[in-house]
């Protein structure tokens, strides 16, 4: 099963998010941080560069804020085979040959 192992902050509400397979995306995440839970990390760079990487996943621990991992790598639920299938074209692939750490 993929899972974010790592997660960076970067400009205009996107993610650097490096995969449980090496593989390293940038993920836009502006649509969806909605709701109560995120008007301080959506209103403020600084609250959104608190992120880090819980149960495999984007978090937020000081809102009590995450975004699902199947959203994150592959917007909506994660493939039924339980491989490693990579993320759609929503997300920007940065480096697909990274080796896992």
């Amino acid at each position: 099963m993929l899972r974010i192992t790592e997660a960076e902050a970067m400009p205009g509400r996107r993610l650097r998010l490096t995969l449980s397979n090496g593989q390293i995306v940038e993920r836009d995440v502006s649509g969806l941080m909605w709701g109560p839970v995120f008007e301080r990390i959506a209103a403020s760079e600084e609250a959104f560069a608190e992120v880090v990487v819980e149960g495999g996943t984007a978090a937020w621990p000081s809102d009590g804020a995450d975004i699902a991992p199947e959203t994150l790598i592959w917007n909506g639920p994660e493939p039924p085979d339980d491989t490693d299938l990579g993320p759609p074209d929503f997300a920007v692939v940065v480096s697909p040959n990274r080796p896992p750490r």
